[in-house]
């Protein structure tokens, strides 16, 4: 597409209001090509010649050499870089000279796996005899005992793995003991509870093989993060090589920076809705015939905007109407590969999607991606960007801000977006209420040893007689072993979550089961009244049964969307480590957190106006964590005080762009962190600002948070003083996730104490 001309007439519209805040030309690049330090074996160079690959580019060769070498490797270059060739060449090099060799390939997604299985087949060569199959949920049952007695490269993902695979490993053991290549794919999204739950499953899988006689090679692939041997070090255990420069080619693209227009000026310049302009350039491209991918951040999101731009196509151009499709990981299996063929195939030309369409899924040439609000880490920024352009034409790529502090000051500061780098990753792999439950289940695969210790990088003995005490396992001479009352401990670890536990929603009128939600989230999606999406469809939340963990919907109607309110609280356990910063001392420790739903508020879609509030009661929720908080200053309180600023409205206010701007510093997404303001806290006696990571044990968020601090209070103040509103709006002090309805707030007094903090006049 010619994206210049795109913006042109965009900018030519009735609807546009100087909504362009930046746009950067990122030029196309030649490839650089690579050596091998040795040939491949010709059946394989053949078929990579079959395939139209005539040279293998920089990164791909030095991959392929380390793997070779036995070196575990992981290779952290852009999308579209061609980073499955650096795994699928030496696992098939390995495979056709050793005989019964195997390898596992590990893929975070359904989706991914299937389409790499079928890259993987065009591949292998003829001759080879290289069967490859794929084992996950979706597999059928008669098909599974054929991949566990003749596969020699498994497909499967890290859930797979964890509950259908290691707790059954003597069906698998023609695998693991031949296993040469253990392929990690997309490793940047295994961060927070969910990498630090990989983490153990590998050192599970690692425990296994050493049993059986063999020490795979690891190959890693991720997008550009700025700790790639760090991360795949803390995932595997292992030291690792680490490869981060791109020899691919890339053909350019536009990415535009797009702030929606201030409305409502006399409420607080509010701006309008990310998802109406996104829904407005999105019909546009369609019209165009421009084949388009938009991620949103929600799976409410991508149905609503699903409807919205259906809705407006079906009144200019009906045809394209039926070329577009919602997408999230939730539907069915039969329905995503319907969806993910008809994209690839040009059937449909839109696709509106959570990220479970971010990952290298090939769907064939798109020209232009909408990203409707920033996705949380450069990381992910760039690997939705680059689904776009990957046949190396040039792209469009549009960020649609959303109206809150992080995107609002990207949009102010372009160059913090495009001239720094990718965040770091991390994952807590000794985190108690991670690494405990993986100890039962490695119990179960065989008995924990001292031994055992360097592999989880834990006191062995320390956590094993903790679990002895719990009623979970039994000492007998110097091992443990899994009581027998303890029946099958991996199907009661979701590795996705540090909770097991899932709330089923359920068709009222057909009895139909529509999805499960995790029970972290049952409360705030799932309360009575609350309205809920499906496939396009709304439905009404009729009622809750917290002992059977069942809510039953009813189709509606109704035009408006629900957010809860909520009430938290926040207590210090005890407290790790302390600090000088600025102008005040920074606290890091342990903290329990008490949420609970109190009621909802029915909103607006379009405008996000509050059009009513009800009340409901239901039972808190109680985890611990890690947290970090830090107080006022005395003379800047007594400043405070002698002003009659109002401090409460201050600290809330700090409290939320501190939480709306971490994400820049630490790769985490603002739902998984959260935090409370108060003048007075009742274990210190002082006012206080917390923030503390969004899941029990904690992930190294707020730990990141400690060590960076008076950085992020800099880029805290920059938020709240240079927004341009008078009180505050979302753009800067507001946030939409607040139980207490934004109130109180003060964007004045915030600036006061901030200034006191770090110090200034």
């Amino acid at each position: 597409m010619n994206t210049g001309a795109f913006l042109d007439y965009v900018q030519s519209l009735p609807w546009y209001k100087e909504q362009i805040t930046h746009v950067e030309d990122i030029p196309p690049r030649e490839s650089t090509p690579g050596q091998l330090e040795r040939p491949l074996r010709p059946d394989v160079q053949a078929r990579l010649t079959e395939q139209g690959i005539t040279e293998l580019y920089s990164h791909q060769a030095q991959a392929i050499d380390a793997a070779r070498r036995g070196e575990h490797v992981i290779v952290a270059t852009p999308a579209a870089s061609g980073k499955s060739l650096c795994y699928n060449v030496p696992v098939l090099e390995a495979l056709t000279e050793g005989r019964s060799a195997t390898a596992i390939y590990l893929f975070p997604t359904k989706a991914l796996a299937q389409d790499q299985a079928a890259g993987l087949e065009r591949l292998t060569p003829e001759r080879a005899r290289l069967y490859s199959g794929v084992f996950d949920g979706d597999t059928p049952r008669e098909s599974r005992s054929q991949v566990r007695r003749n596969a020699r490269i498994v497909i499967t993902n890290p859930d797979m793995l964890h509950m259908g695979m290691l707790p059954n490993h003597r069906n698998w053991y023609r695998l693991f003991r031949n296993l040469r290549y253990v392929v990690i794919d997309e490793a940047h999204i295994y961060r927070g509870v969910f990498g630090s739950h990989v983490a153990n499953v590998i050192r599970r899988l690692r425990r296994l093989c050493a049993r059986f006689g063999a020490e795979p090679t690891f190959v890693l692939c991720s997008a550009t993060i700025a700790n790639p041997a760090e991360h795949a070090e803390r995932l595997l255990g292992l030291p690792v090589t680490a490869i981060e420069t791109d020899g691919a080619p890339y053909g350019g693209k536009d990415f535009v920076l797009w702030n929606p227009p201030q409305i409502d000026m006399d409420a607080g310049a509010k701006r309008r809705t990310t998802n109406t302009d996104a829904s407005l350039l999105m019909t546009e491209l369609l019209k165009r015939r421009v084949r388009t991918l938009t991620f949103v951040r929600s799976r409410r999101m991508a149905e609503l905007l699903f409807v919205y731009v259906r809705d407006q196509l079906k009144a200019v151009a009906p045809d394209l109407a039926k070329k577009l499709a919602p997408y999230r990981a939730s539907y069915l299996a039969e329905d995503r590969r319907k969806i993910e063929r008809d994209l690839f195939s040009g059937k449909l030309l839109g696709l509106t999607s959570t990220t479970a369409m971010e990952l290298g899924i090939d769907v064939g040439d798109l020209d232009a991606t909408i990203l409707t609000g920033y996705p949380g880490s450069f990381a992910s920024t760039w690997q939705q960007a680059g689904r776009s352009g990957r046949r190396g034409d040039r792209a469009l790529t549009v960020l649609v801000a959303q109206d809150d502090p992080l995107d609002q000051y990207l949009m102010r500061n372009p160059t913090m977006f495009f001239g720094r780098p990718s965040e770091a990753v991390r994952i807590s792999p000794t985190n108690p209420f991670v690494l405990r439950p993986h100890l039962m289940c490695a119990a179960y695969e065989a008995p924990l040893t001292p031994e055992d210790a360097d592999l989880f990088d834990t006191d062995i003995t320390v956590e094993a007689e903790q679990l002895v005490s719990d009623g979970a396992l039994h000492k007998s001479g110097d091992k443990w072993h899994l009581e027998p009352e303890v029946d099958f401990p991996a199907q009661s670890v979701n590795i996705r979550s540090t909770s097991s536990d899932f709330y089923t929603l359920v068709d009222r009128g057909s009895g139909a089961i529509l999805e499960t939600v995790q029970e972290a989230s049952a409360m705030m999606q799932l309360h009575p009244g609350a309205v809920y999406l499906h496939k396009g469809e709304t439905y009404l939340i009729a009622d809750l049964d917290l002992e059977t963990k069942v809510a039953r919907a009813i189709r509606s109607d109704v035009e408006y969307y629900t957010q809860p309110s909520d009430v938290t609280e926040t207590r210090i356990l005890q407290e790790f480590s302390e600090k000088q910063a600025g102008n005040t001392t920074v606290h890091l420790g342990e903290v329990n957190v008490t949420t609970t739903v109190t009621g909802f508020r029915r909103l607006s879609p379009l405008s996000g106006e509050v059009l009513g509030e009800e009340y409901v009661e239901l039972p808190p929720r109680k985890f611990n964590t890690v947290g970090l908080w830090f107080g006022v200053p005395r003379d800047v309180l007594r400043a405070a005080q002698a002003e009659k600023l109002d401090l409460a409205g201050a600290l809330h206010a700090i409290e939320h762009a501190a939480i709306g701007v971490l994400p820049l510093f630490a790769m985490c997404d603002r739902n998984d962190i959260g935090g409370i303001s108060t003048p007075l806290h009742p274990d210190t006696g002082r006012p206080q600002v917390f923030i503390h990571d969004g899941v029990p044990g904690g992930v190294g968020i707020a730990e990141h948070g400690y060590e960076i601090i008076v950085g992020l209070w800099k880029v805290t103040f920059d938020v709240i003083a240079g927004c341009a509103c008078e009180a505050g709006c979302p753009g800067c002090i507001h946030s939409p996730k607040c139980g207490s309805g934004n109130r109180p707030l003060d964007k004045v007094a915030a600036v006061t104490i901030l200034r006191g903090i770090l110090g200034q006049t």
